[in-house]
């Protein structure tokens, strides 16, 4: 990556922090977006100690426009776009019929619209430079999963969002791939607290029967499926969950 430049979304801890630091390793500048803008700042003081240049975009990305702006301003800083990882992510579990249209609407709107104006924004330039986008989805795309209809609706959505740009940018020089991890010990996850009278055999369905799994590892796929490294991806949803999903 290096020489080239990435835009990390949700960079300001966690997976999009991990992310952030490893193609900074491989050499691509990077142009951080979270509302964290402590995280953020953290975030770039790491990526600058590894040699790599940083933008750090503190916004709210449920606002359309300020996708659009942190596009054009990763290119105006760097002068071009070769990957776009859309990481950020809310989790409110809560019982359906309890939740509210704010939840709700925030779901939907950092989940999946966030990427959506994310890559419009970005395929431009992505086209030009013969970039890549990495969208995170979760195992939630793929096992309904019980108090996070709103969480799972959004991942699916990413998921088939994903499938559908590479079908329509099958003959172009751009890559959509996505990567579904599971359980792992982020402030998302960490932020989870049982509900009142939440039916525990449920939720245990999805403890996974090896554990969390490792932040870097899912970090490192990401940042590998933004690469060239990984020509060969296109449309594909990689599932890191420890056998979630495998039946």
């Amino acid at each position: 990556m290096t020489g080239k430049a990435a835009l990390v979304s949700g960079a300001a801890a966690g997976l999009g922090r991990a992310t952030a630091l490893v193609l900074a390793r491989a050499g691509a500048d990077l142009c951080l977006v979270d509302i964290d803008a402590v995280g953020l700042e953290a975030t770039a003081d790491q990526v600058r100690a590894e040699g790599a240049r940083a933008l750090v975009q503190a916004v709210d990305l449920a606002i359309p426009d300020n996708c659009r702006s942190a596009v054009l301003a990763a290119v105006e800083t760097f002068g071009r776009l070769d990957a776009l990882c859309n990481i950020a992510a809310v989790f409110i579990p809560c019982h359906s019929a309890d939740m509210s249209n704010e939840a709700w609407d925030r779901t939907i709107a950092v989940n999946l619209s966030a990427p959506f104006h994310l890559i419009q924004a970005a395929i431009p330039q992505l086209l030009e430079s013969h970039g890549a986008v990495v969208n995170v989805t979760s195992c939630a795309a793929h096992v309904g999963q019980a108090y996070t209809a709103a969480y799972c609706a959004t991942k699916a959505g990413l998921t088939h969002l994903t499938r559908s740009l590479a079908m329509e940018y099958m003959h172009r020089e751009i890559r959509f791939n996505a990567v579904a991890p599971g359980g792992m010990m982020t402030a998302l996850a960490a932020g989870f607290r049982q509900l009142q009278d939440a039916d525990a055999t449920l939720v245990t369905r999805y403890s996974p029967l090896r554990g969390l799994v490792e932040i870097t590892d899912v970090a490192d796929m990401v940042a590998f499926l933004a690469s060239d490294a990984a020509s060969g991806y296109h449309g594909a949803c990689i599932n890191i969950d420890n056998g979630i999903t495998a039946g």
